[in-house]
């Protein structure tokens, strides 16, 4: 194997880094405050709302790629 495909200090393969999506789902429902989950990413605006519909339980929030607060399920 290359070693211009290792990581030095992990010995693993190189993998490209995942590409910033639009739209990204946070849990923060049971988690401490400061620190949601991202459950999803994506770009399309209209899945990510009925992702978040499809829920039955309240405690997810919808953010852009800056951080700005779109949408949430909380009633």
């Amino acid at each position: 194997m290359s070693r211009a495909f290792v990581k030095e200090e992990e010995g693993v393969r190189w993998s490209a880094p995942e590409p910033v999506r639009a739209y990204r789902v946070l849990w923060t429902g049971d988690v401490s405050p400061g620190s949601p989950e991202v459950l999803r990413e994506t770009d399309d605006l209209l899945d990510a709302l009925r992702w978040i519909a499809e829920r039955e339980k309240p405690g997810f929030e919808l953010r852009d790629r800056e951080g700005a607060l779109l949408a949430t399920s909380d009633a």
